[in-house]
């Protein structure tokens, strides 16, 4: 009976020390399991305080739902590696290739009309941060776009080598960026190489015709689209608007004759419900215009505002770069 007993005995104690063992590699697994379904939740939920034109903004480290208003800023992101789920755009005013380069890097365009938000439509996306162009930007509407997502206005307008050298600075890419702009610098500085060994000293008038009246691109604006053509590319301004700091100062076409440039870049600009049709024609039908040496000696190119306002960026700006050594250059 004794005997018996401490078999039986045995026979328990071996089943508890088995169902033990089985037991641990379970929970260890188990264990192992909740770690990494932990983990990226609490990275996901990390903040960091960043400072932007109207003061300190706490984003999310790492966004999941990144919306920009800017359609140049996605095209900077994504040159860096960074791209966001979301980007503003005006089809009116937008380049040729950027729709397919957006969507072949994964950026849903959201349509939306010209210097307007539609607020309930961004707060359907449910972005995690929204990036906006700070300068030009006004403190209402930042105030409702914050009210959506953590709002970054960055402290730069749309130009490529300010803004991006931003955004680089938001999303720890300033190796990625510098190598961009580098890349980009190198083939501007061969570019204005061989447009100064093809035309020297002659003058580039870059003239906007809008409807009822005509501008030309100030030369010593600090406006980057005049920087790019007069300091990037060298350009050199007729001497009577030379000292112009305007962004586009409007022109008489009286006053033609006077500038009389040996080339000519004409926007016939381009914008949401707005036609400036009736403007060209009168320029082009005007015998002060039709007798300027640009005109005569088939020195006048388009210009389409989607290529060079809102075109910017190491793609499109490079493109615009081709087009206009394409021109200038035999």
């Amino acid at each position: 009976m004794f005997k018996r007993s401490m078999l039986l005995l045995g026979a328990v104690f071996i089943l508890i020390i088995a169902a033990a063992c089985s037991n641990t590699p379970v929970k260890q697994e188990q264990n192992q399991e909740q770690v990494k379904e932990e983990t990226p939740a609490a990275n996901q939920s990390e903040t960091r305080v960043v400072k932007d034109m109207f003061g300190e903004v706490t984003i999310p480290v790492k966004p999941k739902n990144l919306l920009v208003s800017s359609s140049n800023y996605a095209e900077y992101l994504i040159e860096m590696g960074v791209a966001p789920q979301y980007a503003l755009v005006v089809p009116e005013i937008e380049p040729d290739y950027r729709k397919p380069y957006m969507e072949k890097n994964g950026v849903e365009l959201i349509t939306t009309q010209q210097y307007d938000f539609n607020f309930e439509k961004l707060l359907s996306l449910s972005p995690d941060l929204i990036i906006v162009p700070g300068q030009g930007m006004e403190k209402n509407v930042y105030d409702e776009l914050s009210k959506i997502a953590p709002t970054v206005a960055l402290d730069a307008n749309s130009g490529m080598h300010v803004a991006m050298s931003k955004l680089a600075e938001l999303f720890d890419k300033k190796a990625e960026s510098d190598k961009v702009l580098a890349e980009f610098d190198k083939k501007a500085a061969e570019a204005k190489e061989k447009i100064h060994q093809a035309i020297g000293d002659k003058t580039v008038l870059v003239l906007r015709v809008e409807p009822r009246r005509y501008r030309y691109l100030g030369p010593k604006s600090e406006d980057d689209v005049s920087k790019f053509f007069y300091e990037t590319l060298g350009l050199k301004s007729p001497d009577l608007i030379k000292d112009s700091t305007e962004w586009f100062t409007p022109l008489s076409l009286e006053l033609l004759p006077e500038i009389n440039p040996d080339y000519v870049f004409l926007e016939k600009r381009s914008m949401e419900n707005y036609d400036s049709s009736d403007s060209l024609k009168e320029l082009e039908d005007s015998s002060l215009w039709k007798h300027l040496a640009a005109v005569k000696n088939n020195g006048v190119f388009p210009l389409r505002t989607n290529d060079f306002i809102q075109a910017k960026g190491p793609i499109g700006t490079s493109m615009l770069i081709d087009y206009i050594v394409e021109k200038l250059v035999p």
